[in-house]
């Protein structure tokens, strides 16, 4: 149950990033910052597709990790949007508050297999 929920807010977040690449490459002509958060924001949910299918309980816990590395990454590009005034800070924080709680499901999830190790 918890692992569709956190693959499904992981589209979602894809999905909203893609728009915003979108957005900001048509509209304000902007590729450098949104084209590394394009990346790292649909390699969240990518990696952790790629887990459920994990050649052992170390590549799934591999993989979720990398799902969260991408998605702090995002949180740093993100940032720089804000600050560089591409994007709002209502955007901002929506967009941030999103992949904060993804990162939150995947290192519960995470500290949860590392414990029955």
């Amino acid at each position: 149950m918890a692992e569709s929920v956190v693959f499904e807010r992981s589209k979602e977040f894809a999905l909203k990033i893609i728009n915003l690449y979108k957005q900001l490459s048509e509209n304000k002509r902007e590729f450098v910052l949104s084209k590394q958060l394009l990346r790292s924001g649909t390699s969240i949910g990518a990696n952790i597709a790629e887990s459920q299918f994990g050649q052992s309980r170390r590549d799934f816990i591999a993989k979720r990790s990398i799902a969260i590395k991408e998605a702090s990454e995002s949180k740093y590009w993100l940032e720089l949007l804000v600050k560089s005034e591409y994007i709002d800070s209502e955007l901002y924080k929506e967009l941030d508050n999103d992949v904060t709680v993804i990162i939150k499901m995947l290192t519960s999830s995470l500290k949860t297999l590392k414990l029955k190790e």
